[in-house]
């Protein structure tokens, strides 16, 4: 599975209208795209308990991960005309944003991925 994760922190002079307009448009950019096998938009918690919270450097509000059976998936949506709409807000609507793209698998079947300390 392919995952395409988004960070977005929008601008903060945007109006109540422009944030509820640009949340709409990541919505329904995910609409009849048949290689989208997931799409999951959601809003940062933060619940103030000391630790890592406070050191992140950067604020994203909003995350937005977006799900493929493969990259060949993923390509097609990067290049879909629905997408062109998110591209545009990624560079109009906000003060920071990052984009990457994962492989994932059950940790079961990947028997060379282990978790190893680190040395002192």
């Amino acid at each position: 599975m392919i995952a395409h994760v988004v960070l977005l922190q929008p601008k903060p002079e945007l109006s109540d209208l422009q944030r509820a307009t640009a949340l709409a448009t990541i919505r329904e950019s995910a609409a009849n795209l048949p290689d989208i096998r997931r799409f999951r938009l959601g809003r940062r918690v933060k619940h103030g308990l000391p630790g890592y919270e406070q050191l992140m450097p950067q604020d994203f509000e909003f995350a937005l991960i977006v799900e493929f059976e493969d990259v060949e998936g993923l390509k097609r949506y990067l290049q879909a005309a629905a997408h062109d709409a998110l591209a545009h807000l990624f560079y109009t609507a906000t003060a920071a944003a990052l984009a990457y793209d994962y492989v994932f698998d059950e940790v079961e079947s990947m028997p060379d991925l282990k978790v190893r300390p680190t040395s002192a």
